[in-house]
């Protein structure tokens, strides 16, 4: 039997919060120092823009060159993005997180057959 996990990301509280991933992008770019300009190796001033505006998405991997110029995990700028600038929201998706992954894990351990 297979144990439920309960996926927070799109309840009404976390709907509810006003803080994006545009607007985490822009918070982290902007305490690193950066400008639009320093992402030219992986992305265009204009495509910044747009993603800051919230007018475009990020693929995964485009996430992750973002996040590479800006030296963070892309871990980070998602929970900045979902938690917000709360320390203790970012604890409790953390640990959240923490516990869907070893449900994951233990189930597919439960589901691949025994040698």
């Amino acid at each position: 039997m297979q144990s439920a996990v309960i996926l927070d990301f799109g309840s009404p509280r976390l709907a509810a919060e006003k803080h994006t991933l545009s607007q985490a992008l822009k918070t982290i770019r902007a305490a690193r120092g950066l400008s639009q300009e320093a992402f030219s190796d992986v992305s265009s001033r204009t495509y910044m823009s747009s993603l800051e505006r919230d007018l475009k998405s990020p693929t995964l991997n485009k996430l992750g060159e973002l996040c590479a110029v800006m030296e963070v995990h892309p871990l980070t700028l998602l929970t900045l993005a979902y938690g917000g600038a709360s320390a203790r929201k970012a604890d409790q998706l953390l640990a959240q997180v923490r516990r869907e992954l070893e449900a994951v894990l233990k189930e597919r351990d439960a589901a691949q057959p025994r040698a």
